[in-house]
């Protein structure tokens, strides 16, 4: 009997083996509905699935169908699939594998560890430190090695990898980043998206707009070979920097059309390895990237599955304090802070900003105002266009809210207004200032960080990072006012 392939929206590359006998893909709008998705999010996954049927062509089934059942019974046949990439759906494939509609479940080709090998690394560990991980991983795929060591000495180049934008700069002086040219199956995708939103009550946040990112495999490999080509090199140095006039700085945009399984990671990882060995990128920015894509990037997948259904859920700060409407509805025009009101516009026009505006500015803003993890998790995961049920628990929950009580990071990623002004030009001109904590022109990161050390106090006492910003807020003069004025200020935009 044919035994057809199932493949999932973020299974679209060619190391997704259609097989002899073809694939299934199926448009799901109860998938689509189940949650308020960025606008320009709807765009690329539909794009993405109708681009890969269109290349597919007679070898390729597309079913447009309310649930992933229908579409199953309307096939008529078992089919197989690779691992998804949620718990919700891999509860879906066991229950139709015990029925007989799923054949059987292979291990996913999306990622480089298979999930039994990462067991097999984490048990008996203490801790499931990015660092070891990281190291693990360039030995077994034989990246940046020498012998059995990093090349040039150091595993990491990050204290390279953080410099400020250059000064008086707008933007940084590196080309472009690849744009995607619409066609007629981005055309009907909008269409369809307008009709659902005005006749059947699909609702979306942000804004649409031209499709930035890769949704194919011929764009994703033109999107890989512009990155590594022409912006690599000045990708580490200004990796964790901002300028309001350079929304992607010499970021990859690779995040999508890998999210969407158009890339192998490993294939990523090489292409930038090897311009290193031809000396057309700098040792710390292949390293920086490379750490992204094999290192943090599986990590945060892995970690996905190994803290279990439960982790999200965790609230070691006790922050319980719901999303104002504004920051839900990504309403940057209500925000007189430059910095919180770029980044917002940018998720808004784009459901897209980098590390460092998703870390540093809107995880650091929420976790000083206490904003629910879960919430915040899925905010993140709904408003990004790269967002995905693996992508954000670990990255909001863990890395920027230290909601799961060190787990995953030894400190909360939280500072005041002065990190904002080194590592970006927003500060000038705004209406706060970094240096004041209290007043008119507090600025409310500057504000927010001593308040937030004075809130969680208690629950920080026993981290030996944290042991001194919590001695000195003590030496604050003002800070029962300053304590007030946060309070006060509520969930009012600032």
């Amino acid at each position: 009997m044919m035994t057809r392939r199932w493949l999932f929206a973020d299974q679209l590359g060619p190391h997704f083996d259609v097989g002899r006998d073809g694939v299934l893909l199926v448009e799901s709008r109860a998938a689509l509905g189940r949650r308020t998705y960025h606008r320009q999010k709807l765009h690329l996954v539909l794009s993405a699935l109708r681009h890969r049927a269109a290349e597919l062509g007679d070898s390729a089934v597309l079913l447009r169908t309310s649930t992933y059942a229908e579409a199953l019974a309307e096939v008529g046949e078992p089919v197989r699939v690779y691992e998804p990439t949620s718990r919700s759906a891999e509860r879906f494939v066991h229950r139709q594998v015990e029925t007989g509609t799923v054949e059987g479940v292979d291990p996913t080709p999306g990622f480089s560890l298979p999930r039994t090998e990462f067991r097999a690394w984490a048990d008996g560990r203490r801790q499931l430190r990015m660092d070891d991980f990281y190291r693990f991983q360039r030995r077994r795929l034989g990246l940046l090695l020498d012998g059995d060591g990093p090349v040039g000495g150091s595993w990491s180049y990050d204290a390279e990898n953080r410099e400020p934008p250059p000064k008086g700069a707008e933007r940084l002086d590196v080309p472009a980043p690849y744009k995607p040219r619409e066609d007629e199956i981005d055309a009907q995708v909008r269409d369809d998206l307008d009709r659902w939103e005005r006749e059947d009550g699909l609702r979306t946040v942000g804004r649409d707009g031209p499709r930035l990112f890769a949704v194919t495999r011929r764009e994703a490999l033109a999107a890989l070979e512009r990155f590594i080509t022409e912006r690599l090199p000045a990708f580490g140095p200004h990796e964790d920097a901002m300028l309001r006039g350079d929304w992607a700085m010499a970021h990859s945009l690779l995040s999508v059309p890998m999210n969407l399984g158009l890339l192998d990671p490993v294939e990523v990882a090489e292409r930038a390895v090897a311009a290193h060995h031809d000396g057309s990128a700098p040792l710390a920015s292949v390293e920086g990237f490379v750490r992204q894509v094999v290192g943090w990037r599986e990590y945060v997948w892995h970690l996905y599955w190994h803290f279990g259904p439960t982790y999200r859920r965790r609230n070691a700060l006790a922050a319980r304090r719901s999303l104002p409407t504004w920051f839900d509805e990504l309403d940057a025009d209500a925000v007189e802070a430059s910095c919180l009101r770029d980044v917002l516009e940018g998720v808004r026009d784009r459901g897209w900003v980098h590390h460092i505006p998703r870390l540093m500015v809107l995880g650091n803003w929420a976790a000083q105002r206490g904003y629910d993890p879960d919430a915040l998790t899925e905010w993140f995961q709904t408003r990004f266009v790269d967002g995905y049920d693996w992508v954000m628990p670990a990255n909001v929950v863990g890395m920027s809210q230290h909601a799961d009580g060190g787990a995953m990071a030894t400190k909360p990623y939280v500072s005041g207004g002065a990190y904002v002004n080194r590592m970006s030009d927003y500060c000038g001109g705004c209406r706060y200032d970094p240096k004041v904590r209290v007043g008119e022109h507090a600025c409310p990161f500057t504000a927010g960080y001593w308040a937030f050390l004075d809130r969680t106090a208690d629950r920080l006492e026993g981290n030996l990072r944290m042991a001194r910003p919590l001695q000195q807020r003590h030496r604050l003069a003002d800070l029962d006012d300053l304590v007030e004025q946060e309070r006060r200020r509520g969930a009012s935009a600032p």
